[in-house]
């Protein structure tokens, strides 16, 4: 896809958690948004009279209007989250992109796995959103850790795939989990192996996104433990 400059116009937030917020920006042009589930956008973000570029990916799917989404965690003493978080609505930022080799097509076939940590999810909310707009029905599973149940991303809307698709399994794992939650505990690596069987796909793409460390461990599991072929691991780091 052709890289574009624009600029695009702050519309919309809401917290996600204590330190994760929904941003919705909309390009002043009104047309429509071009990207591929998963790629990510620079954004020049005004700050102490200057810019700061930071790419951020597009937690959206592509669906021809002229807005995209982001899930963005505020990091103490980082420039470029807090003035994101801080940016009042109708506040408009120069943006470039779309940027990225990371994705997976909405109309792609293919099973996958996906897995992911924390605001990693936002790749992978753009690629199972536009597969769940796409006719064809892949086996798909996710599964996604944080560290406690009040940081879930998207809660109701990510468990609301596997009701509304038959083919959609979701797995949610915290590694701090209350003593009153009755889901999986413990780090995503712990149970990439149970996700892996019961997707029961030899030929599935496992797409990654989280923190570097993670990364690193699922990438090396899936092609090592589990025989995935390296062409059908995918990952994307955000560190």
């Amino acid at each position: 896809m052709n890289i574009e400059t624009f600029a695009s116009r702050l519309v919309e937030t809401r917290d996600l958690s204590a330190w994760v917020r929904h941003f919705v920006f909309e390009r002043v042009d009104q047309k429509p948004m071009t990207f591929a589930p998963g790629q990510w956008f620079n954004l020049f973000l005004p700050h102490e009279g200057q810019e700061l570029r930071r790419p951020y990916s597009i937690a959206s799917h592509p669906d021809g209007s002229a807005r995209f989404e982001l899930t963005v965690t505020r990091v103490p003493g980082g420039p470029g989250s807090e003035a994101l978080h801080a940016m009042p609505l109708g506040t408009e930022v120069r943006t470039v992109g779309p940027h990225g080799l990371f994705i997976r097509e909405a109309d792609d076939p293919r099973p996958a796995l996906f897995v992911g940590t924390g605001a990693g999810l936002a790749p992978l909310r753009s690629m199972l959103k536009a597969a769940l707009a796409a006719p064809s029905h892949p086996k798909m599973t996710l599964l996604f850790g944080v560290r406690s149940e009040a940081d879930i991303l998207y809660r109701q809307e990510i468990e609301s795939w596997a009701k509304e698709r038959a083919s959609i399994r979701v797995h949610v794992t915290l590694s701090r989990p209350d003593a009153d939650w009755t889901g999986k505990s413990g780090y995503v690596q712990q149970h990439l192996d149970e996700a892996w069987n019961e997707l029961a796909e030899p030929e599935a793409h496992v797409f990654i996104c989280g923190l570097d460390k993670m990364v690193k461990d699922v990438r090396e599991r899936s092609k090592g433990e589990l025989g995935v072929p390296r062409r059908h691991v995918h990952i994307e780091r955000f560190d």
